[in-house]
């Protein structure tokens, strides 16, 4: 996968989280619902983050970029801040 396919990917998550975001707001989902698909979009964006990281870091030392794999969201969101 390539950085601008990740960065699509993020530009993505980011407008369906706005999304959700104005839906709860009009009434059109209910908050349990804005909450739940929230999760899953917050996870992916750490995914998507995560991933693209690790393509730079690579890329910075001279390695492959395309090394690079998405870890699980298990193992993304367990990582300390």
């Amino acid at each position: 996968m390539e950085d601008t396919t990740i960065l699509s990917e993020i530009h993505r998550l980011v407008d369906e989280e706005h999304q959700l975001r104005n839906q709860v707001q009009k009434g059109e989902i209910s908050s349990d619902e804005e909450r739940t698909r929230l999760r899953e979009v917050e996870e992916s964006l750490d995914q998507c983050w995560d991933l693209l990281r690790q393509r730079r870091a690579a890329r910075d030392v001279g390695g492959d970029p395309a090394g690079a794999h998405a870890r699980p969201k298990s193992e993304v969101e367990g990582y300390l801040q």
